[in-house]
């Protein structure tokens, strides 16, 4: 845990008691600041109270003494209207951060040199986090990865010499930490997103480019320019004196990473410094996987590790779990868990990965359903239709081999009995729902679980499908 000392003394509201807003409580407590906890949620603020931690409604405090309202990034800042807390602080004129912000604040404070590097990207952020944490781990540092991606970042241990801190930043943190300013900062790519709490596509941009905008002197900036969004923010960052390493899975470059063929190429004033392949490591399948293996290929080198060691640690990397998470194999079949692609857009990275796929899809549907899908049809031998969706999906799919299954259990048996007679090289039973779970699972997560459990009873010889 980090102890917030920089707020030793003072008062500060937090709002917002899930994990990450009882990590700030305990770490402002341990720093020596007074806590006033509130939640919307009665629950959450009874859990907080048996945490030991002061709580009562902010409606109904002296906000005149307060130093920090800290929020958490679930409740909208701006839109599509304030939350009533930000309504009231900026009527007190107290300042509103996030936990992010306040990790900032401490390592300024208290260990301003260690390293830390900040990453956001409508698409792969937590790919990339998990990667670059996993290489910096693996070539012997002391790497410490939380924030969006799952581990609250004051949860964490604090900031010191030999420590780097990989943090996943959404646009939500990113609104709440007004100082953002990390040693490497990497965006990879913006789409539209959000727009619900942002109100444009351009005021989404502007949150993700303030991430670059923050890195310190002598840092660097990582960037994605296959967008326009990214194109116009690293020219920014460059006319601005940033160190500037751009990446593009579309086009070459005479400076960056860029690809040709299935290798990722490090080019430094128009020739090739460094040339590898990730595209036979299995959690990095796929031409958005090379965009997140030069990131932080492009991160790990700005730290200081060599090239040759940054592969050599990535061609051990497990994967995301519920991300082309490969869960098993029968024979020559693959189970790959992509219970993460909770829309088309992220489903769309993981039919693009593999051929050969009896595809497990549906859910709670999303706008747009998986017409945009429809140019990998071809790869896709038959999907398994689950959830509320399945009918709308198989309206899609029309003639397509299908079949509407109903729960993840019968498609998973259906799937893995079709693919073992299947005389492909590797048949891959694929879950990427295209859907949001909660039609039956808690969350994308629990599905992902579930679907893990399934192909374990699998692997047990009584239960696996027979070859006819």
């Amino acid at each position: 845990m980090i102890a917030l000392s920089t707020l030793k003394g003072r008062t500060v509201a937090v709002f917002g008691l899930g994990g990450s807003g009882l990590a700030t409580c305990a770490a402002l407590a341990a720093g020596g600041a007074r806590v006033i906890a509130f939640d919307d949620n009665s629950a959450s603020v009874a859990k907080a109270a048996a945490a030991g931690h002061e709580t009562a409604d902010l409606r109904h405090i002296d906000w005149s003494g307060l130093a920090l309202l800290v929020l958490t990034p679930g409740v909208p800042l701006t839109h599509p209207a304030p939350h009533w807390t930000v309504g009231l602080a900026h009527a007190n004129g107290v300042e509103v951060v996030g936990d992010i912000e306040l990790f900032c604040r401490q390592r300024r404070a208290s260990a301003p040199a260690s390293p830390f590097v900040a990453i956001t990207g409508t698409n792969g952020k937590s790919t990339t986090t998990a990667l670059l944490a996993h290489v910096l781990a693996r070539c012997g540092r002391d790497a410490q990865m939380g924030g969006n991606i799952g581990t609250a970042i004051l949860s964490l241990e604090p900031p010191g010499p030999g420590r780097f801190h990989v943090i996943e930043c959404s646009s939500f943190q990113i609104d709440l930490t007004p100082t953002l300013d990390p040693s490497v900062g990497i965006c990879l790519n913006v789409t539209a997103d959000h727009l619900d709490r942002h109100g444009t596509l351009e005021a989404y941009a502007g949150v993700k480019e303030r991430l670059i905008a923050g890195i310190r002197d002598g840092g660097t900036a990582v960037i994605g320019i296959d967008d326009r969004f990214g194109q116009a923010m690293a020219d920014r960052a460059e006319r601005a004196g940033r160190h500037v390493v751009r990446l593009s899975i579309r086009n070459p470059l005479s400076d960056g990473l860029c690809l040709e063929g299935a290798d990722i190429l490090r080019m430094k004033a128009g020739a090739v410094a460094h040339r590898f392949s990730v595209a036979r490591v299995g959690a990095l399948r796929g031409t958005h996987n090379a965009q997140n293996a030069m990131a932080a290929y492009a991160a790990c080198e700005a730290l200081g590790l060599t090239g040759e060691e940054i592969v050599r640690a990535m061609k051990t990397f497990p994967g995301l779990a519920h991300r082309l998470e490969q869960v098993g194999r029968i024979g020559n079949v693959l189970f790959v868990n992509d219970s993460k692609a909770t829309n088309a857009d992220s489903a769309e990275k993981a039919l693009a990965a593999f051929s050969d796929i009896y595809w497990i899809a549906g859910g709670k549907p999303k706008e747009g359903g998986i017409g945009p899908l429809a140019r990998y049809f071809p790869r896709i031998r038959k999907a398994y239709l689950i959830g509320e969706a399945a009918e709308d999906f198989a309206r899609t799919l029309g003639s397509h081999p299908h079949v509407v299954a109903g729960t993840l259990e019968r498609a998973v048996q259906l799937a893995a009995e079709d693919a073992a007679r299947d005389g492909a090289l590797e048949p891959v039973v694929l879950l990427s729902p295209a859907c949001a779970s909660y039609d039956q699972f808690a969350n994308f997560e629990v599905r992902g679980a579930a679907f893990r459990d399934l192909v374990k009873g699998l692997q047990d010889p009584a239960l696996r499908p027979a070859r006819g």
